[in-house]
């Protein structure tokens, strides 16, 4: 049996969720995004969290009410209900603009919504309660939100970490690879915006990291690993400076311009560690192609001059863009 329900939420709102369903790769066959299906596994893995903290919250208010003696049970009960769904109300999405998106449930989603309906609409409305519910979510740090959506796999992965198992899985990034790795640790990137597993290529014995919310068909197997502790301190390095790439760092040296020096402070995404600074001239140990990528966003405001390999990777970058700006479709 399958349901819809219309719901009104501000346009802002709407977007954030959209950027999350994007973000956690939630997608149709036609390469759209499937937000109706980020929603629904939304409802699965977060609804029982916020009845229950709600709940919660109300008992605590209720007890203390029921400490003044001249409230009385009914006043009280009344009170504690104004204050969850008036003055304790998320206000951040104050946008006079609605959206309405159509919710396609089936299944446990569909119960959830049942249970709504049948248990949570006293004194508000169906759209009001999701907004609140919508806007819990929200709230949350982005790496927890992903811990949230994807809390199978998290503790699939802890225990296939705790038992040594070896494991296997396929990603969002490369559908039609199977990995087969010795996981080692989850981490969180340094702007807690995903989390990571760090891990060892059973086959090649690279150290590689996955984002989480990109993993499926996780299988943990029979078959066993003994961990190595050199590896284990090196993943674990890895996991406090940069667990969104499991290479190996390297000694950088980067000439800034003062524009680039004020640039780097602003430019906060996937910015590497300053080992040293000598004037213009900064100092790294990173991850090369991170290293890279990071100062690419810095046009001629960064060079790196070394290691050679990285200064030569950024000047075949920019002659390609150059070359391709060259050749531009106005020039056809």
């Amino acid at each position: 049996m399958t349901e819809k329900y219309k719901i009104y939420i501000p346009e802002e709102m709407r977007l954030r969720l959209l950027n999350d369903a994007e973000l956690f790769d939630f997608y149709k066959k036609d390469g759209s995004v499937n937000l109706n299906g980020f929603l629904k596994e939304l409802l699965l893995q977060y609804f029982d969290e916020y009845r229950e903290t709600k709940e919660r919250l109300l008992d605590t208010i209720l007890s203390d009410l029921s400490a003044f003696s001249s409230i009385s049970h009914e006043d009280a009960d009344a009170i504690a209900d104004k204050i969850m769904n008036s003055y304790m109300r998320n206000t951040e999405f104050k946008s006079e603009r609605n959206a309405a998106i159509t919710l396609t449930v089936s299944g446990r989603s569909l119960d959830i919504m049942h249970s709504i309906e049948n248990n949570m609409l006293s004194r508000v409305s169906l759209s009001q309660y999701l907004n609140d519910f919508f806007s819990s979510y929200l709230s949350i740090s982005r790496k927890d939100r992903e811990r949230i959506l994807f809390q199978d796999i998290f503790e699939e992965l802890n225990t296939a970490i705790r038992k040594n198992s070896i494991i296997r899985f396929t990603s969002t990034s490369a559908p039609k690879v199977i990995f087969t790795v010795q996981p080692y640790c989850i981490a969180a990137s340094k702007e807690e915006q995903c989390n990571y597993l760090l891990c060892l290529d059973n086959e090649t014995g690279i150290p590689r990291s996955f984002r989480i919310s990109r993993i499926r068909s996780l299988y943990i197997s029979s078959s066993k690993f003994t961990p190595d502790e050199g590896i284990k301190c090196q993943l674990q390095e890895i996991a406090i400076r940069s667990p969104q790439a499991a290479s190996k760092s390297v000694e950088a040296k980067v000439y800034l311009t003062n524009r680039g020096m004020k640039n780097f402070h602003v430019i906060t995404k996937n910015r590497p560690d300053i080992l040293r600074k000598d004037g213009n001239i900064w100092y790294f140990n990173w991850p090369k192609k991170q290293l890279e990528n990071y100062f690419k966003r810095f046009g001629k405001d960064a060079l790196i001059l070394s290691p050679e390999e990285s200064y030569q990777a950024m000047r075949s970058f920019y002659k390609k863009a150059f070359d391709a700006y060259r050749k531009s479709i106005k020039d056809d």
